[in-house]
């Protein structure tokens, strides 16, 4: 949400960026590269994509432009997906390899998928890239890539190379997983969990089909697919997948029927005020509920310690502090929390863990030390939200914690405009799908936006905005996109003094309880307090107001 008390201006468009992550392994004494392209139909001289696999169908074989030969790929990128094509091949371990195209196109992307990529913005004519990458330790597969950029037009590839030695000739398929089941689900999601396979050499994903389609592929024997249509039937299997790209024959197949939608949303309602320990004289939190009925508090903040490890405001232990012993305060009276990771300033876990794997590992430990049912990440200013490469590595850490822990809510909170999400909010939403992250809940702060004094329109007209978005994007109709919307506003005054009074606050959460949105929130309990011409402080809201009104008015909050 913020810390402290910082006003937070909302840059627009910045330069895109390119991931650049080291593939994990050795790195001693790496075997040398043949000049030779493992890669299969380089050219698309067959006339066909296959064995290319192209993000939302939207990869095509063309004849002109092309650089050599008769063909090429071309890449029709929208503005919601950026026509990523892939090819996975077998290579061999600890073996140092070199990545060649000519592409042509406004920010035209070549890589391995965890590992190094390079980019290039030539509009008129092919231009070459080339990058290098040495192999882990263990690993026999690897998935190479090209893609274009969100609405920048058609890309086009050609002559792509994989310079190095061939890998395994291990032909052994995995033995089909067993016992796949239903462990729940809601309007939009079913999560699903089964037994391990085994292989030869060693099981390496998971992928689980909808139907004839391919919906996710996870490392282990658990997944949520997400952004499913409410009172729909689904049927799902799952297939082993070894390092060779071996594959198991599917499993035995689980019908199961969304819950219904409209009213009943996804069955998360959360009103849950933030809470901060690190400033602004914290209140009793159990007085506070016992006074006001509030069940849930919003923590902040989870940051960095160092590197990829988290803490309580980045200083404090996860467990064994106040943190922990004002959480068990909160259970003990029949309330719970959800953790806010992130926010506008400090360091953080996003810029800090290298990858969504390991980013997901971070998560896991809040997780873990505290038993969680939701987690909350505010991705805010430069470093996180305005970062395309941030945005995607928090995006697959939660696709990666929602699958391994079935049941959490995963909610994403981010500034918006008095009309919707910016530019970086609707990527946000749009990698979303594209990533398939299965997110719960989307949460906008309508509040230092330069808006005005109207903020009960400003609020309603961002999160009517919001709802547009999440329909044209996820397809959804009105009521789900409503219950996948969380509101987190200011009390008293904002940063730049826009004026949210009891009366206005009570007006907000009655039109979110009339539209049955997700989860009400604001910042913060510690300012809930009154202090008329007092100015924008940590522990009072600048106006006059009766101790935790904000927090008796969310409290009737019920989606």
């Amino acid at each position: 949400m913020r810390t402290p008390l910082l006003w937070r201006p909302r840059r627009l468009f910045a330069l895109l960026g390119t991931a650049a992550l080291a593939l994990a392994g050795a790195v001693a004494l790496p075997g040398t590269a043949q000049a030779a392209n493992v890669l299969t139909n380089p050219g698309f001289e067959s006339g066909a994509l296959s064995p290319w696999s192209c993000t939302g169908n939207l990869g095509s074989v063309v004849s002109s432009p092309v650089r050599t030969g008769g063909k090429a790929l071309a890449g029709a990128v929208s503005s919601s997906d950026i026509a990523k094509c892939s090819q996975t091949v077998a290579v061999r371990p600890n073996t140092a390899y070199t990545l060649s195209g000519w592409v042509r196109g406004s920010y035209v992307y070549l890589g391995v998928d965890g590992g190094s990529s390079t980019w290039t913005s030539s509009p008129s004519a092919y231009s070459q890239l080339s990058v290098s990458f040495t192999t882990g330790a263990s690993q026999t597969s690897a998935t190479v890539y090209v893609h274009g950029w969100y609405a920048q037009g058609t890309y086009y590839a050609d002559d792509i190379n994989l310079d190095g030695p061939g890998g395994s000739s291990d032909t052994q398929a995995p033995t089909v997983p067993s016992s796949l089941r239903s462990t729940g689900k809601t309007s939009s999601s079913v999560s699903l969990a089964w037994n391990a396979s085994t292989d030869n050499v060693g099981v390496t994903a998971y992928d689980v089909y909808s139907g004839p389609n391919q919906v996710l592929s996870v490392s282990g024997t658990s997944a949520t697919v997400s952004g499913l249509a409410a009172s729909t039937a689904y049927t799902f299997t799952v297939r082993a997948r070894d390092a060779a790209g071996n594959s198991s024959a599917a499993s035995n197949a689980v019908s199961v029927t969304t819950d219904a939608g409209g009213g009943g949303g996804t069955g998360f309602k959360q009103a849950a005020p933030y809470l901060y320990l690190g400033w602004g004289d914290p209140p009793s939190a159990s007085s506070v509920m016992s006074s006001t009925g509030i069940k849930w508090y919003t923590m902040a903040f989870i940051l960095s310690s160092g590197g990829c490890n988290p803490a309580w405001d980045g200083s404090r232990p996860l467990t064994g502090g106040n943190d922990q012993s004002v959480i068990n305060s909160i259970r003990s009276a029949g309330g719970d929390i959800v953790p806010s990771i992130g926010g506008w300033s400090g360091n953080k876990l996003g810029p800090n863990c290298s990858t969504p794997e390991a980013l997901a590992g971070a998560y896991q430990k809040v997780i873990d030390a505290y038993g969680l049912k939701a987690i909350d990440v505010d991705i805010e200013n430069t470093d996180e939200f305005e970062n395309a490469t941030v945005q995607d590595r928090i995006l697959g850490a939660l696709k990666i914690v929602k699958a391994n822990n079935p049941g959490l809510r995963t909610v994403l909170t981010f500034g918006t405009s008095t009309t919707g999400p910016t530019y970086w909010g609707n990527r946000l939403i749009e990698q979303a799908k594209a990533l398939n992250a299965g997110i719960d809940v989307f949460t906008i702060m309508p509040f230092d936006f330069g808006g005005g004094a109207d903020m009960y329109g400003n609020t309603v007209n961002a999160t009517e905005g919001l709802k547009t978005k999440l329909k044209s994007t996820f397809g959804w109709d009105d009521a789900t996109a409503y219950a996948h919307i969380g509101i987190s506003g200011m009390n008293g005054l904002s940063d730049q003094q826009e004026l949210t009074s009891p009366a206005t606050w009570t007006s907000i959460r009655d039109w979110a309880n009339s539209r049955h949105i997700a989860r009400l929130a604001f910042w913060s309990v510690n300012r809930d307090r009154p202090c008329p011409g007092g100015g924008v402080v940590s522990n009072c809201s600048g106006i006059s107001q009766s101790n935790w009104q904000f927090t008796s008015i969310t409290a009737g909050f019920t989606g």
